[in-house]
């Protein structure tokens, strides 16, 4: 398993219109074969942030999704509305094992 935690910083007029494009990416992603989970959480105290908690089951499925039209289309939206550029943390489980994640 591959865990990956994309962080991101949206300018604050642009919050509505990213969160759109991103559940309309994230609903798409989890239709992947290769893709375990895919999650968006909005920071409370700081609605701007953003992280995307992506699951993969192998790394090759991490390539894989950035290769997919949805992910494309989520990428060329969303660039302008970016306050700062995205930044990832890779992340292995440790709980559940690979049979205890399933998607949504």
């Amino acid at each position: 398993m591959l865990i990956v935690h994309v962080s991101v910083q949206v300018k604050e007029d642009r919050v509505a219109p990213f969160i759109e494009a991103t559940k309309k990416n994230a609903t798409a992603s989890r239709g992947e074969p290769g893709i375990a989970r895919f999650d968006v959480v909005q920071q409370l105290d700081e609605p701007t942030r953003f992280v995307l908690v992506e699951v993969y089951r192998t790394a090759e499925d991490a390539a894989k999704h950035k290769e997919t039209a949805h992910y494309a289309a989520w990428r060329d939206a969303v660039a302008d509305m970016m306050a700062a550029p995205r930044s990832s943390k890779k992340f292995a489980a440790v709980t559940p094992d690979a049979t205890g994640w399933d998607s949504p």
